[in-house]
């Protein structure tokens, strides 16, 4: 059985991960004047660059993943150490002007496209890393993506860190279901605590009656952060500035959106207003329900709180449009759904989960799994999936790559980190939401592992255009909300029952209302990274920002004393490009169209969709790749009937 090096690593002491990231950087320092002065030509030398570089990948990577899930504190620090050790080596690399010519060098002619892409893409981000500039330039350039490093692990450390808690009386708890009240008994001064962490924070949010409550609740998740990220933001919007204009952008916005789908900052901003305004009149729609449902409890109510949003759709739906949430939670036991989901993947990919118990893991939470494919009985990669919330643990949810696959070479490894229930004396229950989250993870882990065997590591897993890169996991949501799909695994937890159809269909026309509340959010949230990274820095007041955005997109009216900007952790990894959500998820619609709704389980529109968009990773534009799978080019109209739908 194969064995996994990066659970050998991410298992070791710190001294041991210290000095495995210390023996690849040397070794990738002695490769790098290896490839140099190599006779070698072509493709022979392009594997030389391919290996090269993806082993210093694979510890950047593993550090990264390390850094936002192990228990030990020694541990998280000896990776964040190792990501800043590997990441100057690759900045080193990128600026260095003789691996520059010998890839341009290359004579691409006679190659196949995907290599030709390769190179394509290994040349541009040489360029757009300063390579061609002057030395004091270049200088600089290395200077600022170490200090970038830093800062963006501060900034996301200080979010893992501040997991609040608010003190509140136990008729608080009045509207959570039973299983919730349960896990959260009243301390000894006779109070319950709530936690900012989603486990927490989501459930009561939406089922809370007292809006008090959730007021504080709401205050305490949105001032995670603060104080500490104020100056690390500050830095980052900065620091980013500083190495765009070194290039000669004019912002950092225009730098990042250059080599994505989009193609500039203003065609960003351009679709983010389209949409915007696309969705403005159900929004106004959806919030004037929501206003009058608030006046059956607070008849003087003139505007909507942002506290009672999620309260108040529930309510609304509850009671106007025959669905209680609560209903489906009894039908989603995390053990049953985890079992569940990896089924309907293994049957729509063709791929066979096998449990890999011997396998050391960093925490007694983690299962992991080799991925077969289930018609040549071959493996093709390993997922590890952390579930369940813990101290200093990332606090969302979010796919992390552990080693890069490559055909003939490596099989790729992922970790997916999540936050849901804990299965213990009582079932872990889930909200459809959850569930949907943790499909949309799971996309992501199927991305990897099945674009895995490229021949070359440059072409393999996720490396497409990132703001495509959500669309795969987007678009396998949409499994979530069919009623055959949910039927293979939601039993009721007491009575065996399977979720009746029924409730599923209740639950689609219940998700017609707040569609426009949702779009609009998300559009808050990308209009908000795009704007602190088109703006000057100097000056920019981030919280002013996060207002204006605020009130240009959202339906209630902006809060003082919140300060949502300093726990976007999205602003680390993603930056100015959060509109990748929502740009992804036009294409998922449209993606969707090439399946038959009514028998989503079937294996053939998958197995094109596997071999079409899935195993190509990185190889080729994420256009063609979507044009090779629905027969034409991507548009609009998917989404817009979805916007429009009632």
């Amino acid at each position: 059985m194969s064995n996994s090096a990066a659970a050998q690593q991410a298992t070791s002491t710190p001294e041991e991960f210290t000095h495995h990231a210390e023996s690849v950087i040397a070794a990738s320092r002695a490769d790098v004047t290896s490839f140099v002065d190599s006779v070698a030509t072509g493709e022979e030398l392009l594997e030389q660059f391919d290996e090269l570089t993806s082993r210093l990948d694979d510890v950047r990577r593993l550090a990264r993943a390390v850094s936002q899930c192990h228990p030990d504190a020694a541990m998280r620090a000896a990776a964040d150490a190792a990501d800043q050790a590997t990441d100057k080596v690759a900045t080193e690399i990128s600026l260095d002007a003789r691996v520059y010519e010998r890839l341009r060098s290359v004579d691409v002619s006679t190659l196949d496209e995907a290599t030709q892409y390769l190179v394509f893409k290994l040349l541009r981000s040489f360029r757009r890393a300063g390579v061609d500039r002057d030395e004091a330039t270049r200088a600089r350039l290395r200077e600022i993506r170490d200090e970038l490093v830093s800062v963006g692990q501060s900034f996301q450390r200080n979010i893992n860190a501040d997991t609040r808690v608010v003190t509140l009386p136990p008729n608080a708890l009045d509207g959570l279901p039973d299983d919730f009240v349960r896990a959260h008994p009243p301390h000894e001064d006779g109070q319950v605590r709530i936690s900012t962490d989603y486990v927490d924070s989501i459930p009561f949010m939406t089922y809370a009656h007292d809006s008090g409550a959730r007021e504080q609740l709401w205050r305490a998740f949105n001032l995670r952060g603060y104080p500490q990220n104020i100056e690390v933001l500050r830095q980052m919007l900065e620091l980013r500035k500083e190495f765009a204009s070194l290039l000669g952008y004019a912002s950092w916005a225009r730098y990042v959106t250059e080599d994505k789908m989009i193609g500039t900052d203003k065609a960003a901003a351009d679709f983010i207003a389209r949409i915007s305004a696309a969705a403005y009149d159900r929004m106004c729609r959806d919030t004037d329900a929501i206003l009058q449902r608030r006046r059956i409890d607070d008849p003087n109510a003139t505007e909507v709180l942002p506290w009672d949003s999620f309260y108040l759709e529930d309510r609304i739906k509850a009671e106007q449009l025959a669905f209680d949430s609560q209903t489906m939670r009894p039908y989603f036991e995390f053990g049953r759904v985890r079992k569940g989901l990896m089924a309907v993947a293994e049957r729509l990919f063709g791929v066979e989960f096998r449990a890999r118990k011997d396998i050391p893991v960093w925490h007694h939470d983690v299962e992991a799994f080799d991925v077969f494919d289930a018609d040549r009985d071959t493996l093709l990669g390993r997922i590890f999936l952390d579930m369940h919330p813990r101290k200093d643990k990332f606090g969302l949810a979010a796919m992390c790559v552990l080693t890069g696959g490559k055909a003939g070479r490596r099989i790729p490894e992922c970790a997916l980190l999540c936050n849901f229930p804990r299965p213990g004396e009582k079932p872990a229950l889930m909200q459809h939401v959850e569930v949907t989250m943790f499909f949309h993870e799971f996309g992501h882990l199927m991305h990897h592992v099945l674009a895995g065997r490229q021949r070359w590591a440059g072409n393999a897993g996720v490396k497409t255009e990132p703001d495509f890169v959500e669309a795969p996991s987007q678009l396998l949501e949409e499994w979530t909300r069919d009623a055959s799909t949910l039927a293979t695994f939601a039993r009721h937890h007491e009575t065996g029952e399977a979720l009746p159809a029924t409730l599923v269909e209740q639950m689609r026309a219940a998700e017609e209302f707040g569609k426009g509340l949702l779009v609009r959010r998300q559009l808050f949230f990308a209009d908000l990274s795009l704007e602190l990274h088109r703006r000057d820095p100097s000056g920019l007041d981030p919280l002013q920002v996060e207002i204006e955005m605020w009130a240009r997109h959202d339906h209630c009216a902006p809060v003082d004393g919140a300060w949502m900007h300093l726990s976007f952790g999205h602003l680390d990894g993603y930056s100015a490009i959060y509109y990748t959500y929502m740009w992804s998820l036009v294409i998922a619609k449209d993606l969707f169209t090439g399946f038959d709704s009514r028998d989503l389980l079937a294996g053939s529109a998958a197995g094109r969709y596997r071999a079409a968009v899935l195993e190509a990773g990185g190889s080729a534009p994420a256009a063609q790749l979507i044009g090779n799978f629905l027969g034409r080019d991507y548009t609009f109209d998917a989404f817009k009937a979805w916007l429009d739908s009632r």
